[in-house]
């Protein structure tokens, strides 16, 4: 379908509107993703900034800790090592005295001289706090001289290591286990060196027992109470010699093998730093180590890992709390501002909802502005133009009763003149929504296929038409004669939009829409699409789908009032009309009908006529038109169809006539005869009259006026208009639409002459 109506742009369907709508203004711009993700941005830095931070500070704290850890504890073993050997290097001065005391003496001459040479092993050993014993033992290993005992004690030592060492010549200089000394049962380790005779034959060792005791005291004035670190002094074998602060009790004396310490002792490194597991501390340790001088003798210090990481977590502790507080707070804004940001976007999009609702509503409403300026301009015409047509068409009547020999043909062509005329106000009307409708409830499967024959004759034989309908359709209400010229207008649009030819499809089904789905209208719904085969229509065309009086056909060809006509009458009908198109893909025309609450009735037969004569005296009209060349036709029409016209050319005037009618037949039965006499002149037996007319009063007020001074007064009101249709109808009033048939006032003036005699007998009663 093309020239008469609009078609939709591809995906979209088309409904009234103004093309030339001023522009709703333009909301503000407001990028809620680009803030969104500034918030979020923001704070994954706010996160990501500090936690990084404390975690490059709390690493390079741990670094710098254990860094500060590694060179405290180099230093001390530093000093320990000092110490150490200091007490070595001096044990080594004492032994070469000793040596010197009792060279070229035998064992025999040491016993000899025992006493002599303990007060001097006293002397030599006696000062110093590490000293525990200054002792000479012989080739075999027995006891000699001590600086402790005089005489000595009967002590062995043959089967001791450091004295099987020596004389062996496996070593120079040997430092023992820490044992109990044989005769004080004081923990001591010693330290010895052979003893030669004159011919440089081996005669035994002198031994310098050390206390442990001295080094850890050392230690512990070196490391101070409290103190995160160890220290030891180790035998090149790992055999602990002296430890603070004292292990556990369940620890071993003698370094792990495979240890990282025992593994640089195997090797013989000078000093090293090693991590490990202390088992002494039972913790892990940085531990700093020094071999002291040429002694196999280590002194070690240890480093505990437990107090470098309970410092750390002291101090990333304060700096937690001194960097996440304030980003604590910072987080909070930032989430507070998000949350916010989601309120102003939900608001935001309420407004957009509400801005879109009020251009929406404002677009219809000036549509309906529109629509109801052109309905008033198209209305007026239309009504003047009915006016226009009742003038023809009565004198038309009249010159067809009256006789007109050789106008036969004229005539005709004027009556077919005006049944065009009639069509065409009809569209008028019906577009300004002003023609009165006829409901009446019909079955759209029966309906439809009966309607055949004339949707091909408005076709023409180059299309072919389809009739689709469901079985279950329900009745709808409508006005069949509007319902039957909208589909001649749709069918009348679809052949010009297939000259060629082509397929036109009618479809019937039934549909529900539910609130909330998006559609205009909520209810059960009769669905009737047209569909055609023809080329479509550009958006620009159908933006202005159902405007009357636009069309694209060339001139003289279409009125642009057929699909106004549609969208009007489904709408005055309770529904929908609406169009979609595509270019190249034809067009559909929907009608959405609502559906009828009641089955439609069988058509009940005409009444019989009564077998009595038609009564022959005509009735009194009162004729109420404000029109004078309309009121001078049907007054002569009247005339000759044997009635008689009083006329009056407003409600007011006629409301009057009547009240004065009404006060001669009272005066009648009051006076007598010569009142009958005056009453009698203005008796009315049937009121006919225009709805619309000048004046407080319309023909609608006259009525229910006339009815309530005269009840049972028969009043016919004529108009062109659908306004007040209903209000009428509850007036209890025939109605006829103008230009109306003589033919249908005339039987409706029969059938009152019928009914009169029942009505005169009624008021005789009252």
């Amino acid at each position: 379908m093309t020239p008469d109506r609009p078609a939709r742009p591809d995906d979209r369907t088309a409904t009234p509107h103004r093309s030339d709508d001023p522009p709703f203004p333009a909301a503000p711009g407001h990028d809620f993703t680009v803030r969104r993700r500034t918030l979020i941005a923001l704070l994954l830095a706010a996160i990501v900034l500090p936690c990084a931070y404390v975690a490059a500070m709390a690493y390079s704290d741990l670094r710098a800790r254990e860094a500060d850890a590694t060179d405290t504890t180099l230093r001390t073993v530093r000093v320990a090592e000092e110490h150490a050997l200091k007490v070595f290097d001096l044990n080594e001065a004492l032994d070469a005295r000793v040596v010197e005391l009792v060279e070229g003496l035998d064992d025999d001459g040491i016993r000899a001289t025992e006493t002599e040479i303990h007060e001097k092993l006293d002397a030599i050993g006696g000062g110093y706090p590490q000293v525990a014993a200054v002792s000479i033992f012989g080739r075999d290993g027995d006891l000699l001289a001590s600086s402790r005992f005089s005489p000595p004690p009967r002590v062995s030592i043959a089967a001791r290591e450091d004295f099987t060492g020596i004389r062996d010549g496996r070593m120079v200089d040997h430092v023992s286990r820490v044992m109990a000394g044989q005769a004080s049962h004081e923990t001591v380790f010693n330290m010895g060196v052979a003893r030669n005779d004159d011919a440089g034959a081996f005669a035994g060792i002198v031994s310098v027992a050390l206390r442990p005791g001295y080094f850890k005291d050392f230690y512990r004035d070196l490391l101070g109470a409290g103190s995160p670190m160890d220290m030891g002094l180790v035998r090149s074998d790992g055999s602990l010699l002296a430890f603070y602060p004292p292990p556990r009790a369940s620890a071993a004396t003698t370094i792990t093998a495979g240890s990282p310490l025992a593994a640089a002792l195997a090797r013989g490194a000078e000093s090293g730093v090693v991590r490990m597991h202390s088992q002494l501390v039972d913790d892990d340790v940085i531990l700093a180590y020094r071999r002291v001088g040429g002694y196999p003798v280590y002194v070690s210090c240890g480093y505990r890992a437990q107090a470098i990481w309970a410092a750390w977590w002291r101090h990333l502790s304060v700096l937690v709390a001194s960097m996440f507080i304030p980003s604590i707070a910072l987080w909070c804004v930032i989430w507070l501002s998000l949350r916010r940001l989601a309120a102003e976007e939900e608001a935001w999009e309420r407004w957009q909802a509400e801005a879109s609702m009020r251009r929406s509503i404002e677009s219809a409403y000036r549509q309906a502005r529109k629509m109801e300026a052109l309905g008033n301009l198209v209305g007026s015409v239309a009504h003047d133009f009915n006016n226009l047509l009742m003038i023809v068409s009565a004198n038309v009547q009249i010159a067809r009763r009256r006789g007109a020999p050789g106008l036969d043909r004229e005539l005709s062509a004027v009556e077919r003149a005006l049944k065009s005329g009639q069509s065409l106000t009809r569209q008028l009307l019906g577009v300004a929504r002003k023609q009165p409708l006829r409901n009446e409830t019909i079955h759209v499967g029966r309906w439809l296929p009966a309607c055949r024959e004339l949707l091909c004759a408005s076709l023409g034989a180059k299309v072919s038409l389809v009739l689709d309908v469901d079985e279950d359709v329900w009745p709808i209400l409508v006005d069949v004669a509007e319902l039957e010229l909208a589909l001649i207008n749709l069918a009348v649009n679809a052949r010009d939009a297939m000259p060629n030819g082509g397929r036109f499809t009618v479809r019937a089904r039934n549909i529900a829409f539910r609130p909330g789905e998006g559609f205009p209208l909520d209810g059960d719904f009769v669905q009737i699409t047209l569909e055609d085969t023809g080329s479509g229509m550009p958006p620009e065309v159908l933006a202005r789908a159902f405007e009357p009086l636009y069309t694209t056909k060339p001139k003289g060809m279409g009125t642009g009032l057929g699909l106004p006509q549609v969208f009007a009458f489904c709408e005055r009908s309770g529904g929908l009309a609406a169009i979609d198109s595509a270019i190249g893909a034809g067009t559909s025309v929907h009608l959405y009908l609502p559906r009828a609450l009641h089955a439609p009735t069988a058509p009940q037969p005409p009444e019989p006529l009564a077998d009595e004569a038609r009564p022959r005296e005509g009735l009194r009209v009162l004729l109420v038109e404000d029109n004078d060349e309309v009121a001078a036709g049907t007054e002569a029409l009247l005339q000759m169809m044997g009635h008689q016209v009083t006329c009056a050319n407003d409600a007011a005037s006629a409301l009057r006539l009547v009240e004065a009618a009404r006060a001669g037949e009272e005066d009648k039965e009051d006076k007598g005869s010569e009142a009958a006499g005056k009453a009698g002149a203005l008796h009315f037996d049937l009121v006919i009259s225009d709805i619309h007319m000048p004046g407080e009063l319309n023909g609608i007020d006259l009525a229910e006026a006339v009815q309530a001074i005269v009840p049972a007064m028969p009043i016919i009101l004529v108009t062109g208009y659908a306004e007040e249709l209903e209000r009428a109808r509850h007036a209890d009033v025939r109605v006829l639409s103008k230009p109306f048939d003589i033919g249908l006032l005339e039987k409706m003036l029969e059938k009152i002459q019928r009914e009169q005699p029942a009505r005169q007998a009624r008021d005789a009663a009252l």
